[in-house]
């Protein structure tokens, strides 16, 4: 992916209507991203054209994506920690600041004592302490930030809850 989705904050869109199939096939891919489109088909009934079309529609509206999920402790990124932030003037504009930094993987503008959190993926203390202090807490509107340092990471899972029929 390039950059251009990594800064794109995401605006609200109208939900689209899944049908049982287009539920059933992802959470197929949810459980197995390279299942091949033959083993789709077989599984939901279709022939193999008709998954393919599905599944490249399903792209295509950006309503799933198909990506290699690193372990972070496997690739030398052993600190996580989440940031509160709390901003002075419009979160939005802060949030497309911050969607820039490299290092912030998750990002949500939210209610409650934070505008913002963010998730920050390092490779140890001192990055860690780097991002926050070189481009995090410089950024205009930022007025405060409060970090939460994982200890462990107890459950990481991407399947965003499993779509039922």
């Amino acid at each position: 992916m390039g950059d251009e989705n990594r800064t794109k904050i995401e605006e609200p869109r109208a939900p689209r209507a899944l049908d049982g199939t287009d539920r059933t096939l992802i959470t197929l891919l949810q459980e197995d991203g390279r299942a091949s489109f033959t083993a789709l088909a077989k599984a939901v009934g279709l022939s193999e054209g008709a998954v393919r079309q599905r599944v490249q529609r399903l792209l295509r509206e950006e309503m799933v994506q198909i990506v290699a999920v690193t372990s972070p402790e496997h690739v030398d990124l052993t600190r996580r920690a989440m940031v509160g932030i709390t901003v002075e003037g419009d979160a939005r504009e802060v949030a497309q600041q911050l969607a820039k930094v490299a290092d912030v993987h998750q990002l949500a503008l939210c209610s409650g004592r934070f505008d913002l959190l963010a998730e920050l993926l390092c490779r140890d203390d001192d990055h860690l302490l780097s991002v926050l202090g070189d481009e995090v807490r410089p950024i205009a509107g930022v007025v405060a930030t409060e970090m939460f340092v994982y200890l462990k990471l107890a459950k990481q899972d991407y399947s965003w809850g499993r779509l039922t029929v």
